[in-house]
Order: C-alpha cells, then structure tokens, then sequence
C-alpha cells in the first residue's frame, strides 16, 4: 500500500524479523483505540455509547459481537475512515486470534518467526484487504484536499500499520510489512509536527522508538541511514503517556508496553497494568493468563501457580465461552516443569486435551512435552502415547519432528 524510503534495504535476520514481529503485533492492538488527545480537542466524531459497547466487546474478546457493532457504526458513517479501521482492526485481531498468533509468549523472544502460521481464509483475507483500500481510498481524498488534515494523517497511519500486520503476520511478506510500518510512523510524526497535542499519535511513533532501539548496531545504522532513528527509553516515556492517560489508547497503551517491559525483565510495572487490565475485562482470559506469565518469569512461582489455576478453573465454568483458555494449563506445566515437578507438569500439559477445542499448536506442544515428562518418569509407554497423538496431528512441524526422534530414543534433558 505504500512505499516509504526507497533505499530502504535492510536483510532481515532472524531477531530483527522477531521484533519487527513484536511491533507488528504491537501495532495492532493499538489501532482499534479512539482518538482523544485533548479533552478540548477531542478527534474522534464516534466517541458514543455504541462505540464504547463496541470497544467492551472487543476487548472482551467478543469478536462476532464487536463485528456486529462496528458494522452498524459503519453504516451509519460510511465515509468516516476512523470507523472503518475499528472493523478492520476487529476483523484482523479475530483472525489472529483464530490462528494462534495471539500468545504474547511467542514475542517475548525470537521463536516466533520459525512458527509457520496456520492459514487465513481467502474470504477474510479478501475483507481485509478490501477494508484497508476503502480507508485509505477516503484518507488520500482527504489529503488531497488538505495535506495538513491531521485527522486523515492520523488514520492513514493507522490503515497502514494495519496492513503491515496483516502482510507481515498473515502473509509473512517482510519488506511490504516493513515498508507500511514505516509509512505510519511517518504519518503519525507528521501529525505530532502539526499537533503536538495529538497524544494518540505517539503510540505508532513510540512503538517504532522502542523497536529500533532494539535493533543490533549494524541493523541500526543501516535504519539510521534510511531516516529512522529510535530509543527504547523515549518509546517507553511515550507509551506510558498515553497509558496515563483518559483516553480509549490508554488500554492499548497498557499491553504494549506489557509486552515491551516483559522484554525488559521489568515485571512489577508491567504486572500493574495487566492486573488492571485483568479487571477491567475480566472476559479477557489473555490478560489473566499474562499476568500468571509475568509472574512465573519474575521468579513469583506460586502466585504464577494459582493464576493459572485460576484461570483453568474459570474456563472450566464457562467463563470464557469457546475461547482458548488451555494457555493457562500449557503455562502452568511449564512452571511445574521448571520446579522439576515432573508428575505435577505431566499432568498440567495433559489437561490442554480436556479443553474445549484447544488451540491445535498448543494442544501439540502439550502433548510432546507431556511425553518428554512421562520419559523422564520412567514411564515410557505413556511417553509414546503421547508422541504418537503429537504424530496424529500436523506431522509436519517442529513438534512433530521431535515427537519422531523421541519414538526412536527416550527423551533426555
């Protein structure tokens, strides 16, 4: 959709792919937000109870009912791009969602790029696409008229950081994903250049700040030299602005900066938020099932250990609905697994098959380290139990290939 700096040719090494990775999936969360800088200059014309419904729903992860109230919204402003990017937003975080690509887990280190994506189907994948040329059909008319129109700069961003999410997570096309990341940063620091008050423009600009100022030195200069600079700390300072803030971004602004300050081991901050974010959507199981990860990474074991319990047994009473809760189990076996509980992990992993229609990379991954804990017990017909069910799935991943190698000779640590 764009094309920003045309020397623009940086070689994508794996950890630079992983955290273009994190920004990309940081920029989605962000792009549903409403826009409200200032209580006085309030930008967003859709600011009403039914977007406010919307938003609970979405965040909710209630993703038919927030499309269903998003798609009224758009019929009655059809020429408003703001709400044409709420309904792509939703439409894309479903698919995310629908394909595992929401564990923040995976984005917490470099794994995720190896991790072949499940497929999106062609009708979705179409929408999204056919979403994204309609708003920026509208933004471009608007600039046209008026290049300084910060409200159409302001969604165009947005419009581009959503198709960069799309190629790059759905398509894992790299250059195109990087290339329309790049084009809502400027977008967005034009803004900023024309409203400084224009707070929600400062989530894009603060996400690339933090991104590029983890970027390895050689692949920072050649940034540099394309116009990008960055520093983790001014991405941080404008992430929590807008977190502190009264505004719709304010929750988007909380799990961003969650998922940066994982990164950064800085684990009280990041817990504060996703506590309060636990309680505000309480339907939200990843946000519950984050705080257990903060905690077990912080080394807080058994506050980890009864979060995640927390959460199974929530599921469990149909809290959650048809959602994919099994999260919980998987970390709670690998806390157990940790502490060298090898029956107690065992049994954690085996309870990921007891979930409703769990997650198909989850329920593998449960199972072959359910085997490789069963190995190490001694108990190795149980142990090719489960390399055999790991077989019976997709038999052509990373699992599955271990799963093989395990059949041959018992799994050892």
């Amino acid at each position: 959709m764009t094309s920003p700096g045309r020397n623009f040719r940086i070689k994508l090494e794996p950890r630079t792919k992983s955290i273009l990775a994190l920004v990309l999936w940081a920029l989605c969360i962000h792009a549903t937000g409403q826009v409200q800088p200032d209580p006085k200059a309030v930008r967003s014309a859709l600011h009403d109870p039914q977007t406010d419904a919307a938003f609970d729903h979405f965040y909710n992860m209630e993703y038919d009912r927030a499309t269903q109230e998003f798609e009224k919204i758009l019929e009655k402003h059809p020429n408003d791009a703001f709400a044409i990017n709420h309904l792509l937003t939703t439409v894309l975080m479903h698919d995310l969602y629908d394909t595992g690509a929401m564990n923040t887990g995976d984005y917490a280190n470099d794994s995720f790029i190896g991790r072949a994506p499940r497929p999106t189907d062609q009708k979705i994948k179409d929408r999204i696409k056919d979403l994204a040329r309609r708003a920026e059909g509208l933004e471009e008319k608007q600039l046209k008229a008026n290049s300084k129109d910060v409200d159409a700069l302001y969604c165009r961003g947005v419009t581009r950081a959503q198709f960069a999410v799309y190629t790059g997570l759905v398509e894992r096309a790299w250059f195109s994903a990087l290339r329309n990341a790049v084009g809502a940063r400027h977008d967005h620091e034009r803004v900023l250049e024309l409203d400084p008050n224009y707070l929600d423009a400062k989530m894009v600009v603060g996400t690339h700040n933090y991104v590029v100022g983890n970027l390895p030195w050689s692949v920072k200069v050649a940034a540099a030299l394309a116009g990008l600079s960055g520093s983790k700390d001014k991405g941080l300072e404008y992430l929590r602005e807008v977190a502190k803030s009264d505004g719709e971004n304010a929750t988007d602004a909380k799990v961003i900066l969650s998922l940066f300050l994982r990164r950064e081991h800085q684990y009280d901050e990041a817990l504060r938020y996703m506590n309060e974010l636990s309680t505000r959507y309480p339907r939200n199981h990843l946000f519950t099932t984050e705080v257990a990860n903060l905690l077990r990474a912080a080394g807080r074991l058994d506050e980890a250990e009864a979060v995640y319990r927390k959460v199974w047994q929530n599921g469990r009473e149909g809290k959650y609905g048809n959602l994919h809760y099994e999260m919980a189990a998987w970390g709670l076996g690998e806390l157990l697994r940790s502490k060298k509980d090898l029956a107690g992990a065992a049994a954690a992993y085996d309870l990921v098959n007891e979930a409703p229609n769990p997650d198909p990379d989850v329920l593998q991954k449960a199972n072959l380290a359910a085997g490789q804990m069963y190995d190490l017990l001694q108990k190795r017909d149980l142990a090719m139990k489960k390399y055999q069910t790991v077989l019976a799935g997709n038999a052509n991943t990373g699992p599955a290939d271990q799963a093989r190698r395990y059949i041959k000779e018992a799994y050892r640590e």
